[in-house]
C-alpha cells in the first residue's frame, strides 16, 4: 500500500488498477490522490469523472465508456463502485463477447483514460474466474486495520506528530479499528493538541479529552486493579466504565479489553516465548511499534496469574460475551459485569 501511494503521490498514474477489500477509506483515499494528480483544477476534475456502479453495468458498456474521449482535457477518471456485482448480459453468448471485450481492453487498456474498479471483498473461487483472474496483475488488497496502533502512528508521523506510548494504548485501546475512524479521530485530537502546545507531540491527557476517556475510570485503571486483584476496586471501575461508556456498550469495551489482556498473558505464559527478547515476546503478544514499551507489563502479569487463573478468566470473558449477544438469558449487565469480576478474581466462589 505506501509503495502505491507513493507511485501515485509522484504522479505515476497507471491506466487500469483493482482495489480490492473492504477498507473503503483507503480506496477513496487513494482514488482522491489520483484524481488530484491528473487533474490541474477542481473544476476539470469535475468534469472528467465519472462514477460508475457494477450492478448497472455490463462489462461491454464498461469497455465502451473507458473507449470514450475525455472533454477539454487529455485524460479522464472512470470509476467503477461495486465491481464485485458486475451486471450480466441476458446470454451466455452475449456474456462471453463482453468478457472477451473486456480482456482485450485491460491488456491495451486507453491512454486517456484512468479505470479505477472498486470491488467489496469477492470469493476466493470466484477470484479464479473471469473477469477478476484477469485483473490479477492490477489488483490491490485494502485489508480491514489489524494493528490499530500502527496505523495511528503512521497516520500521526504523516501530519507531522508524534504519539507517547501511553496515548497510542489509550487510543488504540478505545478507537474503532477502522481507517476512517482513526483517521479522523488522529486529525481531531491534532487539532486540540496544537492549540495546547508548538510541541508536535500527543500524550495521554490529548487523547482522553478528545476521545472522551475518564482519567479515573478507564480500562487501564482497570487493568492495574486487575493485576492487585482488587475486586472492589475492579468492580467500581467497570461500573463507571459502563455509567459512562453506556452499559451494554462499556460493558463490551470492557469485555474486548480485557479477552486482548488475558490472551496476550496466556501466550506469555508458554516458556519458550518467555525467552525471547523482548521485541520478539512483544511481536508474538501481538504489541507493535511504540506499544513494545509496554511488553514488560506483561510478563509480570504473567507470573501474577497462574495457568489455570488465565484459562479460567478466557472462558468467562467468552461466556459474558456470548449472554451479551443474546445466547443466554441475563437480568441486566450491571449483573453479567459483576458476576464477571468474581468468576475472573474468585472463581471458587462463583461455582
Amino acid at each position: 500500500m505506501k509503495k502505491l501511494h507513493k507511485e501515485i503521490a509522484s504522479g505515476k498514474i497507471a491506466p487500469l488498477y483493482f482495489f480490492h477489500g473492504p477498507e473503503s477509506f483507503l480506496k477513496e483515499e487513494l482514488t482522491d490522490l489520483v484524481r488530484k494528480k491528473v487533474f490541474p483544477s477542481a473544476e476539470e476534475a469535475t468534469i472528467n469523472t465519472t462514477v460508475l456502479y457494477g450492478h448497472d453495468m455490463t462489462l461491454g458498456e464498461i469497455v465502451s465508456r473507458a473507449l470514450e474521449f475525455p472533454m477539454f482535457s487529455s485524460r479522464k477518471l472512470i470509476i467503477v463502485k461495486q465491481f464485485g456485482k458486475i451486471k450480466k448480459t441476458a446470454s451466455r453468448d452475449k456474456q462471453k463477447q463482453h468478457l472477451e471485450q473486456f480482456n482485450r481492453y485491460i491488456q491495451h487498456p486507453s491512454s486517456s483514460t484512468i479505470l479505477i474498479l472498486d470491488a467489496d471483498p469477492v470469493d476466493k473461487k470466484d477470484m479464479q474466474k473471469s473477469p477478476f483472474k484477469e485483473l490479477q496483475p492490477f489488483r490491490h488488497d485494502f485489508s480491514l486495520i489489524k494493528n490499530p496502533d500502527i496505523f495511528a502512528s503512521e497516520r500521526a508521523l504523516q501530519l507531522g506528530w508524534e504519539f507517547d506510548p501511553d496515548a497510542l494504548k489509550a487510543f488504540s485501546a478505545y478507537i474503532q479499528p477502522s481507517a476512517r475512524e482513526i483517521a479522523r479521530e488522529t486529525e481531531k485530537i491534532i487539532m486540540y493538541a496544537s492549540s495546547r502546545s508548538s510541541e508536535k507531540r500527543i500524550t495521554a491527557s490529548d487523547v482522553y479529552t478528545c476521545v472522551g476517556i475518564s482519567k479515573q475510570y478507564n480500562v487501564f485503571e482497570l487493568e492495574k486493579a486487575l493485576a492487585e486483584k482488587n475486586l472492589r476496586q475492579c468492580s467500581g471501575i467497570s461500573l463507571m466504565i459502563m455509567e459512562r461508556e453506556g452499559q451494554k456498550e462499556g460493558l463490551l469495551n470492557i469485555i474486548r479489553y480485557l479477552t486482548t489482556f488475558y490472551i496476550r498473558v496466556w501466550k506469555l505464559q508458554a516458556p519458550e516465548v518467555r525467552k525471547l527478547p523482548l521485541a520478539d515476546m512483544a511481536k508474538k503478544i501481538g504489541m507493535f511499534g511504540k506499544q513494545e514499551f509496554f511488553a514488560k507489563n506483561y510478563l509480570r502479569y504473567a507470573s501474577i496469574f497462574s495457568l489455570k487463573e488465565t484459562e479460567q478468566a478466557i472462558l468467562a470473558l467468552q461466556q459474558t460475551d456470548a449472554a451479551l449477544k443474546g445466547l443466554e438469558p441475563y437480568p441486566d449487565e450491571k449483573y453479567l459485569l459483576l458476576r464477571l469480576m468474581q468468576r475472573l478474581l474468585q472463581p471458587e466462589k462463583s461455582g
